[in-house]
């Protein structure tokens, strides 16, 4: 890698935790004003995107693994495209946020450090299996967004306008993972995932 790229993923890492993500594009939602919730309906709202908050974060963790450890210049670019459009996640969950009155997880720089060092070590074990584990990481985290609009009121159009669009996202970055060649991950390694997953959404929700 050389020292402009580098620089580039320090610069990503540094914003995504010091809570200064930069959105190219503009709030799904637009600019005008939510419709009025309930106290319980903006606990769980807030509760819910400070979970997808954190899963933005860990996202970011992990294209900038991934990246770090291929050499390929198709997959880079692949990747660092899909970690600007999980920018844009990360800049409107953190807006949501704070129109909520919630807050973000508290262990965000754990999360952060975990999920480079999976991203890191899964771009070692070859392209394809770089992709196979992206493809993966988004078919889960697109099940978990449904999750998410299933849970939120219907009422709360604001939010799940965000969630919606993030949804969207995910599912291109896997048809795209899919297209690059990506393999198949073996269903323990998927189990595993998902534990893993589960694990930091419940904790994220409440901390």
């Amino acid at each position: 890698m050389n020292i402009d790229a580098l620089i580039l993923q320090i610069d990503r890492g540094l914003r995504t935790l010091a809570g200064a993500p930069r959105a190219a594009r503009p709030m799904p939602a637009g600019e005008g004003e939510a419709a009025p919730l309930s106290p319980e309906a903006r606990r769980e709202a807030a509760a819910l995107m400070r979970v997808n908050h954190c899963g933005e974060v860990c996202a970011q963790a992990l294209y900038q693994g991934q990246a770090l450890a291929s050499g390929d210049a198709e997959l880079k670019r692949a990747l660092e495209q899909a970690a600007r459009e999980e920018e844009d996640h990360l800049a409107w969950a953190e807006q949501r946020i704070g129109e909520l009155g919630g807050r973000t997880s508290l262990l965000n720089p754990l999360w952060y450090a975990g999920s480079l060092a999976i991203g890191f070590a899964a771009g070692k074990l070859g392209d394809a299996w770089n992709l196979g584990f992206l493809k993966e990481t988004e078919r889960q985290v697109e099940r978990h967004l449904q999750g998410h609009l299933d849970r939120l009121d219907p009422s709360d159009t604001r939010t799940r306008a965000v969630v919606g669009a993030m949804q969207r996202d995910e599912a291109g970055h896997a048809r795209a993972a899919e297209a690059l060649g990506a393999r198949e991950l073996p269903a323990p390694v998927k189990d595993a995932m998902a534990a893993a997953a589960k694990v930091m959404t419940t904790v994220s929700y409440r901390v």
